[in-house]
């Protein structure tokens, strides 16, 4: 299992989390059809999820003339669970190059960084259809602990990662944000738009996919998220 959330086994608790993680707030009922176990073994599991500070209950608004239902969520405190063992130090080193080094140094490292990246998955996606390029860099980025998936839309693809395996990095300098962005750009020779993120308070950051045009083409994406 990746390093990213190898504390997280598939136990019905370690489920629950992977599950809040990947689909934000849900209630007893979709957890329980996600699960297939009972409310009662739900409920269990998240009472000592609660106990435990990673996860939170909040009423939602009635849908209808129901009356209010109970979600939950994790809280900020479950985030360490899907960050990289090394996040601390590798924030302590950024900084330290940038007051060493300056920012442009920093930051065309950074791009070296990214190529570097993207080479790493560039060859497995070579020769596919750009459909076929998202589905696989997807699967690969979950193979590594990146949870991921995709929504197919009329004018563009859009993949979604759950989680951030250098979230403190990230909140503290968004060019890393920026490296990932151009990191996809290369690896699908593809357009690569980043439309929300984590470190911005959304519960997974999307990356709009199509294909390479002129600049005169890109008012013509049509494509809408919730």
């Amino acid at each position: 299992m990746s390093m990213l959330y190898h504390r997280l086994d598939d136990s019905p608790r370690g489920q629950i989390i992977k599950l809040l993680q990947r689909n934000g707030p849900m209630g007893i009922k979709e957890l329980r059809q996600a699960l297939g176990v009972s409310d009662t073994a739900i409920r269990q599991q998240l009472q000592y999820l609660i106990a435990d500070g990673l996860v939170t209950g909040t009423t939602a608004p009635a849908k209808g003339r129901g009356r209010p239902g109970r979600v939950y969520t994790l809280t900020d405190n479950a985030r360490h669970l899907f960050a990289c063992e090394c996040e601390d130090l590798a924030l302590a080193l950024y900084n330290e190059l940038l007051l060493e080094q300056g920012p442009e140094v920093v930051h065309r490292l950074l791009d070296r960084v990214g190529q570097r990246l993207a080479a790493q998955y560039k060859h497995q996606v070579r020769g596919l259809a750009l459909q076929e390029r998202v589905r696989v860099l997807s699967q690969l980025l979950d193979d590594r602990g990146i949870m991921s998936d995709i929504t197919e839309g009329q004018d563009a693809i859009i993949l979604h990662e759950y989680n951030c395996p250098y979230h403190e990095l990230a909140a503290a300098h968004t060019e890393i944000c920026e490296m990932e962005q151009k990191m996809l750009s290369e690896v699908l020779g593809a357009d690569v738009e980043l439309t929300h993120t984590i470190v911005d308070g959304h519960h997974r950051c999307s990356f709009v996919v199509k294909h390479a045009s002129s600049p005169s083409d890109s008012s013509r994406l049509t494509i809408h998220e919730s």
